[in-house]
Order: C-alpha cells, then structure tokens, then sequence
C-alpha cells in the first residue's frame, strides 16, 4: 500500500488541536523527567527521546514517569509490519492468562492504564502515527451523538466477547461499558475490537448496531487527526484509560516494541 492518508497540519506539540480531540504528544528527553510527568499528566500522552532502541529503555522509562506508582509490568511485545494496512484507533486492553510450570501467569490484564511504544525501525515511507484524547472526544457526542453517547455510557457489552475463541482468554465473559469510572476516580474510555454483545441480551441486534456506528464514528475521526512521526528509539508514552493511538499504512518494515503496565491508580 502507499504511504499515509492525507491529513490536516499537525497541532503544536503536546497541545490539543483546538479544531478536535487530536494530539501531538510533546518530545521530550528521557532525562526530563519531571517535564514528561508535567505532560502525561496534562495531555496524556507524551514522547520520550533520547533511549537506545533496546527492551531495558521502555522499562527504565516506565520506573522514571511512574516511580513508586509502578505495579505490575507485562511482557513485551514486539510488533513487525511490512506493507501494511493501517492501525485505526484503540486503547492497549487485553485478558489473557497461561499457565507457565503449573503456575497461573497473567500476561495482560483489562486495566493496562498505561502503554509504551518504542519505534525500532521505522517504515521508509507511511507508518505514522496518531492520537486522541477520548475523553474529549467522547464528551463531544453527548451534543453530536446522543444516542451513541448514551450508549457508550449506559449499555454493558462483554468486552472482549469477539475473541471468545482464543486460547488463554479467560471463558467468564468481562462485562462492562465502553465509559466507566474507576474506584479512584479515574475516568476509562475504552476502544477495542473485541466487543460484543452479552450472551442472550436481548437488545443484540442493537447493541451490534450501535458498535458498528461507533466504528464508523472513530474510522471517520482519524481521517481528520493530525500525524506524527516515530524515529528510531523514541518511546510514544499514553494514559492507557485517556488516550487511543494509531498509524497509518506503510510500505515496507516497521518495528515497535510494547509494554503494558498497571499502576496503583487502576480500578
């Protein structure tokens, strides 16, 4: 495929576009610290610059913008793409457990609240990426989409009820809706693939409708995100329960490797 769809201007660097929820993450030095804390927080997403393309730089990265706030780190995951399509906009939320020598391993968890995404080659041409705050864009349907609002706010799917199939996914369905709060707080605005609706609702039919026009709704946001580029070591950080992330189609290879990790502010 060609490279990236065409887009709009980028936004000033770690400031909301003020046309839409789009977002070009701030760069920052790894040894910024407190500025990349300043940034995740306000924005929710953030780029750090500086690391050398390895697994131990998304680590060190996690421990110096979380701190003591640091629970639980799953494996990484390394992602190679050639020629490939485009990645539309999700949140990193995932439940799989394996068993490792008779012993219950979870290598992801439903309340991922952050994510990591360091590029380690990037594509020569298209690959690049783009972010929203979801809140934002969600608190814009309660005017523009009432009824997809109402939706997301107010019907329980089963979360990652389209993978029912997959080995390790646990077979106790994960109910919840698309906007909730955590205990603490915490607002989750979640994106994902993987929903459906619950066994035997009644409301099926609608409910895979509304999540067939919400897909439409977030395809039809991307075409107006502005676009930033990864360069080899850079680490794209996101608030996992704030902001979705994608990229466009490229042509030939792009390596990113991901972290996921929980932090003592999840549900």
């Amino acid at each position: 495929m060609s490279g990236h769809t065409p887009t709009r201007h980028p936004a000033p660097a770690g400031e909301r576009d003020p046309r839409g929820p789009g977002l070009v993450p701030a760069r920052v030095g790894i040894d910024r610290t407190d500025r990349a804390r300043e940034l995740l927080a306000e924005h929710g997403a953030v780029i750090l610059t500086g690391s050398r393309a390895t697994a131990d730089a998304l680590v060190v990265a996690a421990a110096l913008l979380l701190g003591d706030r640091l629970r639980e780190l799953f494996p990484h995951r390394v992602r190679t793409s050639g020629d490939a399509g485009p990645v539309h906009l999700h949140a990193d939320s995932f439940d799989l457990l394996v068993d490792v020598g008779g012993v219950p391993h979870r290598r992801r968890d439903p309340d991922e609240d952050h994510v990591l995404v360091q590029c380690l080659r990037p594509a020569p041409a298209g690959g690049d990426s783009f972010a929203v705050d979801a809140h934002r864009f969600a608190d814009g349907l309660e005017s523009a989409d009432p009824r997809l609002w109402e939706f997301l706010t107010g019907v329980d799917v089963d979360l990652f009820g389209a993978w029912a199939g997959l080995r390790g996914l646990p077979s106790t369905p994960r109910v919840g809706r698309h906007v909730e709060y955590t205990r603490t707080g915490r607002r989750i605005v979640r994106r994902t693939d993987g929903a459906a609706p619950l066994h035997r609702d009644p409301d099926a039919d609608r409910v895979r409708a509304m999540l067939t026009r919400f897909e439409h709704a977030v395809h039809e946001l991307e075409l107006t995100l502005p676009r930033f580029r990864l360069d080899e070591g850079d680490i794209l950080v996101l608030d996992n329960y704030r902001c979705w992330h994608g990229r466009d189609a490229h042509t030939g290879d792009r390596t990113v490797r991901i972290l996921t990790l929980r932090s003592t502010d999840t549900r």
